[in-house]
């Protein structure tokens, strides 16, 4: 058996990282499907080691002290897109959006509880296979998995990676048909006065950024503008972090169980409002969106390399019941309510598709499923503005909360 230490272990999550990016290239299904390259790598090595382990063999043992930071800091910069003026600055529309997604966020819980029960499992592995790992994803979903074992919920993390999967699938698939259904059934047409369709490669930091136009700095005399805006940025996360363990700490006091990153995700959040209003700092949301990308690349590799695939045996069925419900309830969604409250014409339905990406996989598969949408249809300018902003951004603060809130009630 190898023993790695700190930096061997962060090492290895980094060429691992990479090796997922080569594996998506080799393999077309993996990009067309959105799968992350972080997850591709860390699910090679977790197979590796489940195929040793039928021999009896141990190959690695990691060191994961850097695991919880990185899961922090992807969070904290997380915190740091909660900005009231970005959301004042998408309009009524995606305040409404936003709402809804939060409201689905909720009864995708209540759903999966409904359904865990009757069959003999814990309320909260309904909640595992519910927002924390559709809405949320596979970082949500490994980030709370600790707080889910210490409820009761056994193998948590394997099963948030197996029901983040699941729905990363899910979401692609599903998206662009049902966008497809509700533009042909109501004889939909993009607007004449419609912008352009959006650009290959677009992502949602890319549209988001746009509406958050980077701040006028002064560098110091004899400084790299770039390396001081790095720097400035990679500061006020680890600030947030430091005064973010004060307020968790102090929850703990109040009996209140709570992922380790809420207290500096939300201390984030109210630096990002109070810098918006008084331009004191001047953060850059491009580099602290740089730098949390960066964090949460490494620490899904790290927990991966960890994930203990065997004890799926026995969950398959009560996954697998739980996720089609939660399939169902997404479509259902975008089909009545969505299209309807969201306006019944073109864009609704774009946002539809995109709706079924993000609820159920990330917002790359919004994205993914939206541009294959307008590539066929034309152009839908609102729904590239209210999608990523509300996905990319908001619902991830929220779904925290509602997870948090699901944890305490049901531990």
């Amino acid at each position: 058996m190898l023993k790695l230490d700190l930096i061997q272990t962060v090492a290895c999550a980094g060429v691992f990282l990479f090796a997922g990016y080569g594996l998506r290239r080799l393999i077309p299904i993996l990009s067309r499907y959105n799968i992350p390259a972080p997850v591709v790598g860390g699910l090679v090595v977790a197979v590796a080691i489940l195929l040793a382990r039928r021999y009896e063999i141990t190959l690695l043992q990691f060191d994961t002290t850097l695991q919880s930071p990185l899961m922090i800091a992807f969070f904290t910069s997380i915190g740091f897109g909660a900005s009231l003026s970005l959301l004042k600055v998408g309009g009524p529309q995606v305040i409404f959006f936003f709402m809804l997604a939060t409201v689905f966020a909720v009864l995708q819980n209540v759903v999966g509880i409904l359904i865990a029960i009757p069959l003999g499992m814990h309320p909260l592995f309904g909640v595992l296979c519910g927002s924390v790992t559709l809405t949320g994803g596979p970082a949500t979903g490994l980030a709370f998995a600790p707080l889910f074992e210490q409820a009761g919920v056994p193998g948590a993390a394997t099963v948030a990676v197996a029901a983040a999967m699941a729905g990363i699938i899910s979401g692609g698939l599903l998206g662009g048909p049902l966008g497809t259904y509700l533009i042909e059934r109501f004889r939909l047409a993009p607007s004449p006065r419609t912008g352009a369709t959006p650009a290959e490669g677009q992502t949602a930091a890319n549209v988001v950024e746009a509406q958050m136009p980077e701040p006028a700095t002064t560098t110091p005399e004899g400084e790299d503008t770039e390396t001081y805006a790095l720097l400035k940025s990679l500061v006020v996360i680890l600030v947030a972090m430091w005064i973010g363990s004060w307020v968790s700490e102090w929850f703990k006091t109040m009996k209140i169980t709570l992922p380790a990153y809420i207290g500096a995700m939300l201390v984030a959040a109210l630096i990002r409002n109070f810098d918006d209003v008084t331009k004191t700092i001047k953060l850059s949301q491009r580099v602290i969106d740089d730098l949390g990308n960066a964090a949460l690349a490494i620490f899904i590799v790290m927990a991966l390399m960890t994930l203990k695939l065997w004890e799926l045996v026995g969950l398959a069925l009560p996954l697998l019941v739980i996720l089609a419900a939660q399939v169902a309830l997404i479509a259902v969604a975008c089909r009545w309510p969505l299209f309807r409250l969201m306006g019944r014409d073109y864009e609704s339905a774009v946002i539809g598709g995109g709706f079924c990406g993000f609820m159920l996989g990330t917002t790359a598969n919004a994205m993914a499923n939206m541009k294959a949408l307008v590539e066929r249809y034309g152009p839908a300018p609102r729904a590239f503005l209210v999608v990523p902003m509300v996905g990319a951004f908001f619902i991830d603060f929220t779904n925290a909360l509602i997870i948090t809130a699901f944890i305490n009630i049901w531990k």
